[in-house]
């Protein structure tokens, strides 16, 4: 799977997506980050890619024209994927959830715009983008940290990017529950004892626990989770 991210700060997008397990999926092979800084497609002497907006108001707007031959670059780049999807990352789009991961999860090819100052300009969006997503009801200084957020949820679910599937199959909200607790060693902590069934060795009964603590927590921290649950 390929993820091309177009935006004003890359350089920090890749600080952030080369570490840890994406990095790894990227020297593996497993996927591809590739990022864009939009400001080389500007025809201003000046690199600029805002202006204000029209109407009037406060805050400076992202021009159409530099992130659409962005987005056409990357097109002329990779061509041949057979399902791609444009995201803009912004605050009025569904709020990320990881059914909505598993669905970008199948896709061939994501492209991330990241707005930045008061948004974007509406017709960029009408022309190209597919789906606006939010990862909150909560506004930030740029679309950076969300887009590496949506990344890392959408790539962790591609084949060959976790050692094994089951390490995201059996995790909060897979199900539609919030995970059980986890414990290691050492047994005793600050006087806190591992639960004894999952010393016990019966794989039935440490299931059955699991399951009955995912569903108490999940009732006493998201009751609104089983009731989607219910539907």
């Amino acid at each position: 799977m390929r993820f091309d991210i177009m935006t004003l700060f890359p350089e920090f997008v890749d600080r952030v997506l080369e570490e840890s397990i994406i990095g790894r999926a990227q020297k593996s092979g497993a996927i591809t980050v590739r990022s864009h800084n939009i400001r080389d497609y500007s025809k201003d002497k000046h690199r600029r890619v805002d202006d204000t907006p029209y109407g009037g108001g406060k805050g400076m707007l992202m021009m159409a024209p530099p992130i659409y031959d962005c987005y056409e670059a990357i097109l002329t780049e990779f061509p041949t994927a057979e399902k791609r999807h444009v995201v803009y990352m912004s605050p009025r789009g569904r709020v990320l959830d990881q059914q909505k991961a598993k669905e970008l999860s199948s896709y061939d090819h994501l492209v991330i715009l990241c707005g930045h100052y008061e948004g974007v300009d509406a017709r960029i969006i009408e022309e190209i983008v597919d789906e606006e997503i939010s990862i909150g009801d909560f506004v930030l200084t740029g679309g950076e940290l969300p887009a590496c957020i949506l990344v890392d949820a959408v790539a962790r679910l591609v084949d060959g990017v976790l050692a094994d599937p089951e390490c995201h199959e059996k995790e909060s909200f897979s199900d539609g529950l919030l995970e059980y607790p986890q414990y290691t060693r050492p047994v005793e902590f600050h006087g806190r004892i591992v639960p004894e069934v999952l010393l016990s060795g019966h794989h039935a009964n440490i299931d059955k626990w699991r399951e009955e603590q995912a569903l108490e927590i999940t009732a006493r921290l998201r009751p609104e989770l089983l009731e989607k649950r219910k539907k």
